[in-house]
């Protein structure tokens, strides 16, 4: 699909590509839980939309939009601002909103850490902040997303040793 409507619709699509493959590695790690289950499916979909806002640049060349057309039209964002890259305010306002949303996805999602042991416990860490530090490019970047938001090596040995913790 190359855009979708509404919030809601991009969250059915997580719920069908992203909160799977969450739920997967608890049934591989023997974690059943309807608790456990929410919070993976929190973190897989703020997985999926931090890749979604990260690759907006990406995903414009190849014909897609991962903003919600509705959220486009609630800030006054049109398809000629892609185009263009065109980071106005209004622009800049609605990858906040996303950005800003996505976190609180995390935030919830969090709580997932105290159902794992082990190496899957620092792995799930590791990957959550990971998603949190792509959001900080985001906003670091001043919510300019044409410019691809990435992690390097340094960053990546940062949240390494923070997930150890």
């Amino acid at each position: 699909k190359k855009q979708y409507n509404s919030y809601d619709e991009l969250l059915d699509y997580c719920s069908r590509s992203a909160n799977p493959v969450g739920r997967l590695i608890l049934e591989l790690h023997n974690i059943r839980s309807v608790e456990a289950d929410i919070l993976s499916d929190y973190i897989c979909t703020a997985l999926q939309i931090t890749n979604f806002l990260q690759d907006v640049e990406i995903d414009f060349q190849k014909g897609r939009i991962y903003l919600s057309r509705n959220e486009m039209e609630l800030f006054g964002v049109s398809r000629i601002g892609f185009e263009e890259r065109e980071i106005n305010l209004n622009f800049k306002q609605l990858i906040e909103f996303n950005v800003d949303r996505t976190q609180k996805l995390f935030e919830e999602g969090k709580n997932l850490i105290k159902f794992l042991k082990g190496r899957l416990k620092y792995e799930i860490k590791w990957t959550i902040l990971g998603g949190e530090a792509v959001l900080g490019k985001i906003r670091e970047n001043d919510y300019n997303v044409f410019v691809r938001p990435s992690l390097n090596k340094m960053d990546f040995i940062k949240l390494f040793l923070k997930a150890l913790k």
